[in-house]
């Protein structure tokens, strides 16, 4: 039986208290346009984040990092130049990070989910929308709660600028890079 959700005037919460992800039940993916015409996915596989949802959802904060080495296209050749200084240059930016700036109720379980992303050393604001798709306890009795997060961002914005000109007049690389991120996270003791 799936745990009650907190609601506050038809929205929907995550039940308040500290929450940490768990990894091998989470993603942290994103998608790109190749040549304008195919879409290349790829994920991170090292990743950590802390949820803390206060009784006031504006003093509810998310926490996050994410090792940039761990990028995985399924193309290695690929992955190399994406790590180089090209792109993530994670010799000098081992990590991206992610900390929350304001949360807002949007309806349901959606969210409004704003704060400053840190990439290759370049700081700005981002905008997601995040889902609380639920929360159950587990066979081994630890509670867990669901959320999606969806977005998209320009990877210009945070200095990833190298690019290749198409025969057709069009680009190697897309600027949009979608993000998606789903998060099954552990309620700490």
């Amino acid at each position: 039986m799936a745990t009650q959700l907190q609601t506050e005037h038809g929205t929907v919460r995550v039940p308040t208290g500290i929450w940490h992800v768990d990894p091998t039940h989470s993603s942290v993916e994103f998608e790109v346009k190749h040549m304008m015409i195919a879409t290349v996915r790829g994920r991170f596989k090292e990743f950590e984040g802390t949820i803390v949802a206060a009784q006031d959802i504006a003093d509810s904060r998310v926490f996050g990092t994410v090792k940039a080495a761990s990028i995985d296209t399924n193309e290695e050749t690929r992955d190399a130049h994406l790590r180089s200084a090209d792109f993530l240059d994670v010799e000098q930016y081992p990590e991206i990070r992610f900390e929350s700036t304001r949360i807002e109720p949007l309806g349901g379980p959606k969210f409004r989910l704003v704060g400053n992303l840190t990439l290759k050393g370049v700081t700005g604001e981002v905008e997601l929308e995040a889902t609380v798709e639920g929360a159950e306890r587990d066979p081994w009795g630890n509670e867990r709660v669901g959320i999606r997060v969806r977005g998209t961002l320009n990877r210009k914005d945070f200095g990833l600028t190298w690019q290749k000109m198409l025969e057709s007049g069009g680009f190697l690389v897309g600027d949009d890079v979608k993000v998606l991120v789903d998060v099954s996270a552990v309620k700490a003791n």
